[in-house]
């Protein structure tokens, strides 16, 4: 027998979907469906993936005979039964949601120090380093958070490239609300930093330690916007399986099994590149705007990543209707 049939074989007899398989092993559903198809050969890690999941020899998988062969019910998939989270997606992506928008704010609340180091008294008249220790130790501690859950990110992803859409509307519903709810609390605190920006002070004394608050509550605003943008948009598991594509390195993107799935793994590299390239200038602007003096536009640096974002939400947009 052929490794293919043994493969229908004990999908089949386990009720197991395409998608599922998929999931279990870290690849794409069209990489299960070219197996079946005898249009392509897993790799020896994915045949050993196999051997543990259908509990086989490598042996008799490739070329003995398993169609003959039963299994409990126990071990098969319930007929009927709903998309499930097989791989963990929904608390990786929650704790993804966390560990970045705590991130972010925790860099802008270390860049909100920046203020005190030019304008804070004190009494005895010296000299107090502890926020120029203090600056940097944020930007460390942010940096911490993010580069890490990145990198897991980009593991997770390469593990498991393809999710099947798992969620109930129930769920999307009650995601939805939280997001509003969230987004609209966000904007108030956002709203309440601009005010206390604005907000005139007849003693310059404190002009430093207002625009800490200010920035402070800045911090805040987008740590709850981010978070809720975040666990709203794990919902979206086609946009997860669009960005796995963007992923995928040039040789595997011409192996993809039609045109228009590899038109689309093209599209969404090139909207990622796009995406980081955006980024990436807006980030530049904003620390040229915070450690230049010359500009006097410290306390608004912070906006350059919003445009930023802003930026690669037309980007998004153009292509998405160039796609169409």
């Amino acid at each position: 027998m052929s490794f293919r049939d043994n493969l229908q074989h004990l999908r089949a007899t386990r009720n197991m979907t395409q998608e599922q398989l998929a999931m279990l092993l870290g690849v794409s559903r069209q990489s299960v469906s070219k197996w079946e198809a005898e249009r392509a050969y897993p790799e020896m890690d994915k045949l050993i993936k196999l051997c543990d999941i259908f509990d086989c020899t490598l042996d008799d998988l490739v070329s003995g005979d398993l169609t003959s062969r039963t299994v409990e019910p126990s071990q098969s998939m319930p007929s009927g039964m709903t998309p499930q989270d097989v791989v963990g997606y929904d608390d990786f992506m929650r704790r993804y949601a966390s560990r970045v928008s705590s991130g972010v704010g925790v860099l802008i609340a270390a860049c909100s120090l920046a203020p005190l180091t030019e304008v804070t008294r004190f009494s005895d008249g010296g000299f107090s380093a502890v926020p120029y220790v203090l600056f940097p130790v944020g930007l460390v501690a942010g940096l911490g958070l993010l580069i890490p859950i990145g990198m897991e990110y980009d593991a997770f992803q390469k593990a498991h490239p393809y999710i099947e859409d798992f969620y109930t509307t129930a769920q999307r519903d009650a995601s939805r609300a939280s997001f509003a709810r969230h987004l609209v609390a966000g904007i108030a605190v956002l709203l309440g930093a601009l005010a206390l920006g604005l907000r005139p002070l007849m003693d310059d004394a404190f002009v430093g330690t207002r625009a800490c608050m200010a920035v402070l509550l800045v911090a805040v605003g987008f740590w709850v916007i981010i978070r809720s943008v975040l666990l709203n948009g794990r919902l979206n598991i086609d946009e997860y399986n669009e960005d796995a594509l963007s992923e995928l390195p040039d040789d595997s993107i011409a192996t993809l099994p039609d045109e228009s799935l590899r038109e689309r793994a093209r599209r969404a590299k090139r909207t990622s590149n796009t995406y980081g390239a955006v980024m990436l200038v807006a980030t530049a602007i904003a620390l040229v705007l915070l450690f230049v003096p010359a500009f006097h536009a410290q306390s608004w640096f912070w906006l350059l990543w919003p445009l930023g974002g802003i930026a690669c939400g037309i980007v998004g947009a153009v292509e998405g209707l160039r796609g169409k």
